[in-house]
């Protein structure tokens, strides 16, 4: 039923991988002598958000699986466990490398616009922007990929059956998990969207509509059988029969417009990753209808004009900014489906078009945004998650996944145990015209029936002659500001730990401020930015949850380290 449109991939070598709780296990063979990029041996390990996921992919690599059949069960365990940010009513991308050939690919498992969607169905009569209409409701829900590219992972390049790599996920699901205090605060937080649907209101509050105290055994009967569904007959579990019906049937009840056939004709695409060059560094990274790889390169190329190291922290720091400025500017005019437009890729990743970038940059002022050629009239989940996985093969997965915003739109079709997406906000539903993330865009992301719509997330791979990062995070339209310094922290030579704990800085384009983390900017940067005519604002929250691992090709040293922000803790063995 899932099938693929396959695009050959130039071999490449090996390399190491992310996380967020990492578990690090099973020592593998000495590299051969005559590869000197090879590490001497390495270590196998999984990297999430939460340990009962991590667990979940060392169960399945313990018998015998690979790095492919793990990120099945890492997904599924993710959608059991946080159900805030990823699950089977979502989507996202995986990004693959087989050791053996060296073939990577990424898996586009971006939900999809209904058929009956139309580009002006979120405006009122005057043209307006109808409020919430884009992220409440099921008529802000996409059609679901995670699902189908449980499939696909699993008979394309996994060992064990599908069955098997999701019996932890069920087991989770049927016999519970404790909860625990950062899903507590997010079910806190969308409370009152969650007591609008009652079977969602019946999975995630107490009897009497109440959040659950630390520690409850959170149940999921009605998600273990959608789970069971999906091990005994694969895609067409979720996608036909019994589990489709009552999607498409609560799905109508509350306003959506989803068919039957909008399930059966969903498929997962393979895509090229992009890959690019900074400083000596390869770095790989997600294709449109991603956004991430595109921007993170785009933004690399126009600082690799500047020797930053020469540079103050203030004047390095405005550097950076201004390549944010420019490439999410980019974003917001020619990103989008690469099935149903063209984008001008070539240009945005190469180095002339980053020289006529960078040669609009003084390092001494702030360019206002509505300098830059801006959108014409025609022409970010807030929580997501990440996840790493390396088998002792070589074989990996860097893989973000979510439902947009908090438990997506809240609402949970009955008796399917799925938690609706939100992805419909992430289109340009006006041009020019913010999203939840405060992310503008052009006709090139605007609603048609089918569609993709345009993501931030950037599951990246980061590798230099010495070693490996992988590298990725959520956080909206933040991720690809925090994998880019990120990537510029693992070349200066920051270690993990210190990565993942880095102060977030980040511009968009539009609005034309610089949003900053406590900690992120001295107060003697803050003066020197405001100087330069830098907008900023001190955030009133902390983002992401960012996981990563390097690996010492020399040595075989692995590192994992998770973002402190979050949950997460690195585990090596």
């Amino acid at each position: 039923m899932i099938d693929s449109i396959s695009v050959p991939l130039q071999a490449r070598r090996p390399a190491g991988f992310a996380l967020a709780i990492a578990l690090l296990f099973v020592c593998a063979p000495y590299a051969q002598a005559d590869d000197v990029r090879a590490p001497v041996r390495h270590r196998s390990a999984i990297a999430s958000a939460y340990p009962l996921a991590s667990q979940a992919g060392q169960e399945i690599l313990a018998a015998g699986g690979n790095a492919f059949d793990a990120a099945v069960a890492v997904s599924a365990a993710l959608a059991v466990v946080e159900p805030s940010s990823s699950g089977l009513g979502g989507g996202g991308f995986y990004l693959l490398h087989r050791q053996s050939d060296g073939y990577e690919t990424m898996l586009d498992a971006r939900e999809k616009a209904p058929g009956a969607a139309s580009r002006d169905m979120y405006l009122d009569k005057h043209g307006n922007v109808i409020d919430n209409a884009s992220i409440s409701g099921a008529l802000a829900a996409g059609i679901p990929g995670e699902p189908a590219a449980f499939e696909y992972l699993a008979r394309k390049y996994g060992k064990l059956p599908l069955k098997q790599s999701l019996q932890p996920a069920i087991r989770l699901a049927r016999e519970g998990f404790a909860l625990y205090a950062r899903l507590q605060g997010g079910i806190r937080y969308k409370r009152q969207v969650l007591l609008r649907s009652a079977d969602a209101a019946k999975a995630f509050l107490t009897a009497d509509g109440n959040v659950p105290e630390v520690g409850t055994v959170i149940k999921q009967p009605d998600l273990a059988n959608t789970l069971e569904a999906i091990a005994n007959e694969g895609a067409k579990g979720f996608y036909a029969g019994r589990v489709a019906a009552d999607l498409v049937a609560g799905v109508r009840a509350d306003g959506g417009i989803w068919t039957l056939q909008d399930l059966a004709a969903y498929r997962v695409i393979e895509r090229k990753p992009l890959i690019g060059e900074y400083h000596g560094a390869r770095i790989v990274s997600a294709s449109p209808p991603s956004s991430g790889g595109i921007a993170v390169l785009d933004s690399l190329n126009i600082l690799s004009g500047f020797d930053l190291k020469k540079y103050d922290s203030a004047t390095r720091k405005h550097l950076i900014i201004e390549a944010m400025r420019r490439a999410y500017r980019d974003r917001a005019i020619y990103l989008g489906d690469p099935d149903f437009i063209k984008m001008p890729l070539a240009q945005l990743s190469s180095q002339d078009y980053a020289a006529g970038q960078r040669s609009s940059i003084r390092t001494d002022k702030a360019m206002p945004s509505a300098l830059l050629p801006g959108i014409e009239s025609e022409p970010v989940g807030m929580q997501t998650t990440h996840f790493s996985v390396l088998d002792a093969a070589g074989n990996r997965v860097a893989a973000t996944i979510s439902v947009n915003l908090y438990f997506g739109t809240g609402y949970m079709p009955p008796k399917t145990g799925v938690l609706l997406n939100n992805t419909m906000d992430d289109f340009s539903t006006k041009p020019g015209s913010p999203n939840e993330f405060g992310l503008v865009g052009a006709t090139a992301n605007s609603i048609a029936p089918n569609k993709r719509s345009l993501s931030s997330m950037s599951p990246t791979f980061v590798e230099t002659p010495k070693g490996m990062m992988i590298v990725g995070s959520p956080g909206g339209s933040y991720i690809i500001s925090m994998v880019l310094l990120g990537t510029l922290n693992y070349l200066d030579g920051m270690n993990a730990a210190d990565i993942v704990k880095y102060p977030h800085y980040h511009h968009q384009y539009l609005p034309d401020e610089v949003d900053y983390e406590k900690g992120a900017l001295t107060d003697a940067e803050i003066k020197a930015l405001q100087d330069m005519g830098h907008t900023l604002t001190l955030s009133g929250r902390q983002w992401g949850n960012m996981q990563v691992i390097t690996w010492d090709y020399a040595s075989g040293k692995v590192d994992a380290a998770s973002d402190p922000r979050g949950e997460g803790v690195g585990l090596v063995y």
